[in-house]
């Protein structure tokens, strides 16, 4: 945070994300490298002393709740995770709908179920210097994570301004991050993340404990 102040970063909203994964029954669209996703956005306070009291409010399952519903395409070039890797290409697609709980059930009636679900809190900044670059600062239940998106180039400068370099480069998406992570946990040897996108849903989905602001 201290190096986006002095690089004069602007924006900085903190949203509350919880992104909920569809699929056929099978898992097609998975094998494929694909993703359909709701992701209901809600504004969240900011971190800081008297700002940690932030709980996911109740609502009732009908309340019609506007969501971005996006489409992703196979990565382009080498899988994810592959060895030398440092850039995900892919084609993407997004548009906002007014009811999400109308669109659940539309995709239900297509035969697509509900999958994966993953929460995050994140805040977006602009640089003054790289203005055609979105950095995004993500609080998830596996740490925090910085996403760069725009150009190679602006990527790589903007990675060097805040102290990173090519190395520290992530593409896996949080699903196989999560995947990894449970079944390091679970004693598995050869660990494979082959998968971008689990496909279970209930206890093993990326979530906070509620309490957390």
């Amino acid at each position: 945070m201290r190096k986006l102040r002095r690089l004069k970063a602007t924006g900085g909203t903190r949203v509350h994300e919880m992104n909920t994964l569809f699929d056929t029954r099978d898992g097609a669209l998975a094998r494929e490298g694909k993703l359909v996703r709701i992701r209901v956005e809600r504004q969240a306070p900011l971190r800081g002393p008297g700002k940690n009291t932030w709980k996911a409010p109740s609502h009732k399952p009908a309340t019609p709740r506007p969501a971005l519903l996006t489409y992703k395409g196979p990565v382009q070039g080498t899988s994810p995770g592959s060895q030398g890797q440092r850039y995900k290409v892919r084609e993407e697609h997004e548009v906002w709908v007014e009811d999400s709980n109308a669109l659940t059930r539309l995709f239900e009636g297509m035969g697509l179920r509900s999958g994966f679900r993953y929460e995050k809190f994140r805040s977006t900044y602009w640089l003054p210097a790289l203005p055609g670059l979105r950095v995004e600062l993500d609080e998830t239940p596996i740490g925090n994570f910085l996403e760069l998106e725009g150009g190679r180039d602006e990527i790589d400068r903007c990675a060097v301004l805040l102290g990173f370099c090519q190395d520290d480069y992530i593409v896996e998406s949080y699903g196989a991050l999560w995947l990894k992570l449970r079944q390091s946990a679970a004693g598995i040897a050869n660990v494979n993340v082959a998968s971008e996108f689990p496909l279970s849903a209930g206890p093993d989905d990326m979530l906070f404990d509620r309490s957390h602001s």
